[in-house]
């Protein structure tokens, strides 16, 4: 029996009317495509909450099945469900629960709460109304004591009532396959989406994987430094890469795609046609 392949896209949030007219066109062009959700980001600490909650309300108004990310970051538990509350009466299904990150000076002076915690409280207050994602790192959560423990909190989050979880962006197909057969291992069955990154931007890219711990290969970080120069080489260049990585990733038997936008249509359009979305695994 045919399975349909899971797509979803993610955007950071907006501040501006602009920059929300521009999300909305971007969902509607994406549509054709048939994602299960559209995610929208949480900044650091909850320092997009406001601005995230609109983006989600106002897409999911418009149709558009959204994921907001949730994390407590400087809330407390009666924060979260007030906010998880808005999002059912809105009619918002999914969600993207994470342990996140502090605000710039607050390292120290608060604990974060694990995303384990935040799925035990959504089903403790809501039962099964969200399906909730999750994140995974195929390359090892850089704040991760050994692979074992990393895999150890991935499933401590599928136990606590997450559906499936969603990766780090990566580039070695390699890695995901043996993060796979590695969770399995500990019994983990559920669904891993890989996370897929457009390369647009080689000093953004670099600077942006050094600080998550997301690994460019070094014949990868060459040719894109090389590249980086003239923009409109390394984008075709990165859509190439990037296609490769994704077809080898399905046909490897990956249960679907979850692309950071990074808010940018026309990658992410290229790398779908190039993909032939939607499709049967």
């Amino acid at each position: 029996m045919d399975v349909k392949l899971h797509i979803s896209f993610e955007f950071f949030s907006v501040k501006t009317q602009h920059g929300l007219e521009k999300v909305h066109a971007m969902c509607t062009e994406l549509a054709r495509y048939e994602p299960e959700f559209y995610s929208v980001t949480y900044g650091a600490g909850g320092s997009t909450r406001s601005s995230t909650h609109d983006l989600a309300i106002s897409l999911q108004r418009a149709g558009f099945e959204t994921a907001p990310h949730l994390s407590f970051g400087s809330d407390d538990q009666a924060d979260i469900i007030a906010l998880l509350s808005t999002y059912k009466a809105e009619g918002i299904s999914n969600l993207v629960a994470l342990r996140g990150d502090l605000p710039s000076g607050l390292g120290g002076t608060k604990s974060l709460v694990h995303a384990n915690e935040l799925v035990a409280l959504t089903r403790q207050s809501f039962g099964t109304r969200f399906d909730i994602n999750v994140a995974a790192y195929p390359e090892i959560h850089p704040e991760s004591e050994s692979y074992h423990s990393d895999l150890y909190w991935l499933g401590e989050k599928l136990r606590a009532g997450a559906n499936r979880a969603i990766t780090q962006y990566f580039f070695n197909a390699d890695a995901y396959f043996r993060f796979i057969d590695e969770a399995q291992k500990v019994g983990i069955d559920a669904p891993v989406i890989p996370g897929i990154m457009p390369i647009t931007n080689f000093l953004n890219l670099v600077r942006f994987s050094d600080n998550c711990g997301a690994e460019i290969p070094r014949w990868l970080r060459w040719q894109l430094k090389q590249r980086s120069a003239d923009s409109e080489d390394l984008i075709r260049f990165g859509i190439d890469v990037v296609t490769q990585l994704c077809s080898r990733l399905i046909e490897g038997g990956a249960p679907g795609l979850h692309f950071y936008t990074m808010n940018n249509l026309a990658v992410t359009n290229e790398l779908c046609q190039n993909l032939s979305l939607p499709r049967q695994l």
